[in-house]
């Protein structure tokens, strides 16, 4: 575990941060270059990204704070203190949808060509973020079976854990990679960010279960897996009717 990668005098790196910086600049980049397919201006993209950031922080960190109440109203100040992650992606997930629908609206560009182009790098950004986690030693996994070859010791632990920040980078990139071939493909509008939220939901959930920092407390499920079955049922719901609509359209043409 290294939560802190170097300093400069008083200045200190941190690396949950850093790994954050470089997947959003990542995403940020990778989007740009490919705007154009989806008839999005390149020139929109940075803001973009700035605006979802911003929302994303505020709603990831705000969700954090609500799941860790009492221990906020005895340390207030530590609600500011986002060196050592405490970060929910749901939380990030809806705030930064509903800055980026007002964004979108602001400057007339269709939502679901955004969501399809940025998706692919989201799941990047994440894999990034992910790794950051690791480092920091947040989102830590349950204890591992004794002699489980890819369990990991935390300083100041005895305990075997299960490397599930490493797990979820893991299947992030190969999320990534199939939303980028997805992207390649002729598809429906929509496809790719539905898609995300689906296959990020079902892998989610299914991770939940050898994480060791996050209490069953919702009928034997975390919070975070309460959230994937929501998002998967709404996610798959939308992507059937948008599915049939265009379907039937197309028979009509």
């Amino acid at each position: 575990m290294h939560p802190i990668i170097t300093n400069i005098g008083p200045l200190y790196i941190y690396s949950y941060g850093l790994m954050v910086a470089i997947g959003f600049a990542a995403a940020i980049l990778l989007a740009y270059r490919h705007a154009g397919e989806f008839g999005i201006d390149k020139d929109k993209i940075i803001d973009f990204g700035v605006t979802i950031l911003l929302g994303g922080i505020i709603g990831a960190r705000a969700l954090y704070v609500i799941l860790n109440i009492q221990y906020y109203i005895r340390n207030p100040f530590d609600i500011f203190n986002l060196t050592r992650g405490g970060l929910v992606w749901y939380g990030a997930l809806l705030s930064g949808l509903i800055a980026g629908t007002w964004f979108v609206r602001r400057n007339k560009i269709n939502f679901w060509a955004m969501g399809d182009l940025f998706a692919p790098y989201v799941a990047l950004a994440q894999a990034f973020g992910r790794i950051g986690c690791f480092l920091n030693g947040c989102c830590y996994g349950s204890q591992a079976p004794s002699g489980f070859i890819l369990s990991v010791v935390f300083p100041n632990e005895s305990v075997m854990r299960h490397p599930t920040q490493i797990y979820s980078s893991i299947v992030l990139l190969l999320i990534f990679i199939v939303l980028r071939f997805w992207q390649k493909k002729s598809h429906l509008k929509g496809q790719i960010f539905l898609g995300y939220l689906i296959l990020y939901s079902m892998i989610r959930f299914s991770l939940e279960f050898l994480r060791g920092d996050n209490p069953k407390d919702y009928l034997g499920f975390t919070i975070s897996q309460m959230l994937s079955v929501a998002i998967f049922v709404i996610s798959i719901t939308v992507f059937t009717q948008r599915l049939i609509k265009w379907k039937n359209s197309s028979k009509s043409a």
